[in-house]
């Protein structure tokens, strides 16, 4: 059985147990539970809850199930920094879960009434669960930068709108974002921890695609000094890469600090740290876009003009707001938003690299022409009997998903 069909195998036995599961707990609780539990928007939090739960739990076992990194054989640092970046995954997703299902069981009481949902409730919860634990089972075997960076903005947008509407503040965007998360409720925590999770997931997939760009470099001046040998021409590399590969990375986890600083430091107790962090998180969004062409060679042209439109945009309707023609949540909106799709772009096209990389290793050693692995005729001790193409077929593999 391949990779693919296994991950969708035992992404069905999580269905199971996961539906199971969810129709358990949501039927004990609604039997015992106290009656001001029973009152529907707290049995809506519990059923996200479970939701959340069971997405959590599914992540983990799936993410980890073939991790090459949980164990001593590299030290120390290789498996405390997977087991964060397990724990931070299963959270972005089961906050997801959670805020997505919320939002979508107010949706559908509010069409059936509260009085006939609430006896669908039980069964409901238990297919959410299994679909939940399906689809959060098969993307952590599957696991890459494409499909992390994706789930980004579905997870702020949810976050944000669910907030939006159940903030006790009505007019909290005639001033600014600022407003929605300044308060003490359930509304404003949902809001800065989404922010907050938005800035750690950010700084994962920063990890790994700084991660891919060095792998990639490394490839390349490698195949460049074997041609080189051989008398044939090939790309020049990127010179002070070490330098541009560290600001690259300073940027983007100063990005994703920002975003964290924005939830954790509200605007009335701190007013000071959250105006750093988020006219901060403007500037460096701007140094970000201009000087990716400098800091990203491989990364197309035309990112830099998609770039560059994004920061005129951001531009005119900043000039708009100071006409008085524009609300600042507006512009904090749409900047907020164009980052993150910048940043999905981004992250697609490290996926792209990485995606052709392996293409192009993997025919190398199908081919037997070697590269810079150290697979083929130019290895044939390793060759020999296949296994040294067997094990290099093997490290050709994404970094997020299988060099775990």
């Amino acid at each position: 059985m391949g990779r693919h069909q296994r991950a969708e195998t035992l992404g069905l036995i999580s269905f199971l147990i996961c539906a199971m599961v969810g129709a358990i707990m949501m039927s004990l609780y609604m039997q015992f539970a106290p009656a001001i539990w029973q009152i529907t928007q707290r049995r809506f939090m519990v059923c996200a809850g479970i939701l959340a739960g069971c997405a959590a739990l599914s992540f983990c076992v799936g993410y980890a199930s073939h991790s090459h990194s949980l164990n001593l054989h590299r030290g120390w640092f290789a498996p405390i920094r997977r087991v964060f970046e397990i724990l931070a995954l299963s959270i972005v997703y089961a906050a997801t879960v959670f805020l997505s299902s919320f939002a979508l069981l107010g949706a559908i009481n509010g069409m059936m009434g509260s009085a006939t949902f609430s006896g669908y409730l039980t069964p409901i919860c238990a297919g959410f669960a299994g679909v939940v634990g399906y689809m959060t089972f098969v993307q952590a075997e599957m696991m890459n930068a494409k499909t992390l960076a994706s789930l980004l903005p579905f997870f702020v947008i949810s976050g944000v709108c669910t907030a939006g509407l159940t903030t006790d503040d009505p007019y909290w965007y005639h001033n600014n974002f600022s407003q929605l998360g300044d308060r003490t409720t359930f509304a404003a925590r949902m809001f800065n921890s989404t922010l907050m999770l938005a800035g750690t997931c950010i700084i994962i997939v920063s990890y790994f695609a700084i991660s891919e760009l060095i792998t990639t470099e490394r490839i390349q001046r490698a195949r460049h000094q074997m041609n080189k040998s051989t008398g044939t021409a090939d790309d020049r590399d990127i010179t002070h890469f070490t330098l541009r590969i560290a600001i690259l990375s300073l940027l983007l986890t100063i990005s994703g600090l920002m975003f964290i600083g924005i939830g954790a430091f509200r605007y009335t107790p701190h007013p000071i740290m959250h105006n750093v962090c988020a006219k901060g998180l403007t500037v460096i969004m701007g140094v970000l876009m201009l000087s990716l062409p400098w800091l990203a060679p491989r990364i197309p042209k035309v990112m830099s003009v998609i770039s560059a439109l994004a920061i005129l945009i951001c531009s005119a309707i900043g000039i708009r707001m100071l006409m008085g023609q524009e609300t600042l949540t507006n512009l904090e909106a749409l900047a907020g938003l164009l980052f993150l799709g910048w940043f999905i772009v981004f992250s697609r096209q490290i996926a792209a690299i990485e995606a052709d990389r392996l293409q192009n290793q993997l025919m190398m050693l199908q081919t037997g022409t070697g590269d810079s692995t150290g697979a083929g005729p130019g290895n044939p001790a390793r060759d020999a009997d296949g296994s040294g193409t067997n094990e290099q077929v093997a490290e050709l593999q994404s970094r997020l998903s299988n060099d775990r």
